[in-house]
Parts: structure tokens; sequence; C-alpha cells
């Protein structure tokens, strides 16, 4: 199981090669049902932490079967990776210190912002329509930790990502009121387990296990279990309540890549 370290409230770590998020009890829910199916007693799973740069190379080469993180479902990952279906509906924002006074695209031209290797979240920003004319520099981090690290330094001036995972890192700081989630929405982006394309029984499967949670609305208990409750491992609640387009996923599960909700 490909898990992530720092993939807010999704897929991180708690030390000693624990690792927990929405998206691990999401796929120990999925890969149990296949271990019944098997009718296997006991089904191994091991963890292997992967990157943004790192985790569709070590999918195809089989180094890991399944990746249960914060990737997003789009149409260039589609040719080389398969998704299941779509469990989280990200909104791209903005994070900055409070006392910034930064409140939207528009007051970024000048600044630094910090990004994560290997993620798409800058790209978005750059496209938006009220980025027109905005000079920013980029500074890279190595994983999202190093990237909020970054603006908690103050080597950037804010940081762009997935609202879940800046509400993560922001309830991990040592003081979290000294940050907030400011200015537009930058763009929405389906993310989803990962898993290797041609293996159409194991997409099944797993598609079939979150299919029955969206219906009995188990999946909506797992959500608030994550974002609306306390979480280890300070006991911090991120307080990020499902967003409609999350629940629309819910309500009429689909695997359609980014390009297809920017349509709508």
């Amino acid at each position: 199981m490909g898990v992530r370290e720092s993939s807010g409230t999704l897929s991180y770590t708690v030390g000693s090669g624990k690792y927990v998020g929405f998206h691990i009890d999401l796929c120990h829910r999925a890969l149990a049902d296949i271990q019944k199916q098997l009718g296997m007693p006991k089904l191994d799973i091991q963890y292997q932490t992967v990157s943004s740069a790192n985790r569709i190379p070590l999918l195809q080469n089989g180094t890991i079967d399944i990746e249960c993180g914060s990737t997003t479902n789009n149409t260039t990952r589609q040719q080389q990776v398969a998704f299941a279906i779509t469990t989280y509906v990200e909104e791209i924002r903005i994070a900055v210190k409070a006392s910034s006074g930064i409140q939207s695209i528009s007051q970024l031209n000048g600044r630094k912002i910090a990004t994560t290797t290997g993620t798409t979240s800058v790209q978005l920003l750059r496209k938006h329509q009220k980025a027109a004319g905005v000079e920013f520099q980029e500074i890279f981090g190595k994983d999202h930790t190093d990237s909020m690290l970054n603006l908690e330094s103050g080597r950037a001036d804010a940081f762009v990502r997935d609202a879940q995972v800046l509400a993560g890192n922001i309830a991990k700081a040592s003081n979290p009121a000294d940050f907030k989630i400011v200015g537009e929405v930058l763009g929405v982006e389906p993310i989803a387990i990962m898993i290797r394309k041609d293996d159409a029984a194991f997409k099944q499967s797993i598609d079939n296990t979150l299919r029955g949670m969206m219906k009995s609305g188990e999946i909506a208990q797992v959500y608030d279990k994550w974002f609306m409750k306390p979480i280890p491992p300070a006991n911090a609640v991120v307080n990020l309540p499902a967003s409609e387009a999350t629940r629309a996923a819910w309500a009429n599960p689909t695997d359609k890549p980014a390009e297809e909700y920017a349509r709508h």
C-alpha cells in the first residue's frame, strides 16, 4: 500500500511506521473485502512511503499495488494508471500567515509561493483568470511538510495546495491561529485511490466496496471521523466539512478525470 507522510488528513504518518487517514481507512476497508472474497485467513499489508514525484513509477513497476494518498485523477495520469471512483473532491486554496494581509490571488504579485514538487496546484493558479499579470516565484518543497515549513519560516508568502492538505498542516502547526486559508477557489480536483492499469477485477472490487460505503452513508461517517473530530497525533480538529462537490461525488460515483469537472 503506497502511503503519504503529509497528505493532510487523507494520508499521513503519526510516526514509527504508522500511517492513518481518510484514504488509508478506505483502502483497508476495500482490501478487507478482497480478503473475504478470496477466502484468505490473513492478508498481509505492507506500507511503502511514496512522494508526489515517485508514486506513479512505483505503482507501474510493482513496488506498490494500490496508492492511498491524495492523487488527482486527470487525463494525463489516466494514460499511465487507473483510478478508483472519486472519494474526495478537492478545492485548491491559498494558505498564508494570518498577519500577512493577503486575501486574494491579485495580492500574490511579486510574492514567493510554496509548492510541493510533483503536484499540480500552481499550474491551476497560473491558469486562473484573476492571475493574469500576477508574477510570483515558486519555492519548491520536497513534501507538504517542507512546503508548510517554507510558509512558517517566511521563505514563502503563501502555500497553494488542496484545502484539506493546508487545513491538516495548519492544524498540526505549533500555533494554528497564525495561519489562515484565503482567497478564491483556484480549481476543483477529483482525488482517488490509484491502482495499476489493466487490472479490471481489482478496480471493480475496490469500486464496489466504495459504492457500498457511499450508498449506506458509511463513507460520510469515515469522513467525519477524520475531518470533523479530533485526530492523532495532537487531537486537533481539521474542521473541514465535506464540500458540495465531494457529496455530489458520493451521490453519483464516477471515475471521470479533472478535465471533465473543469467543463461543468
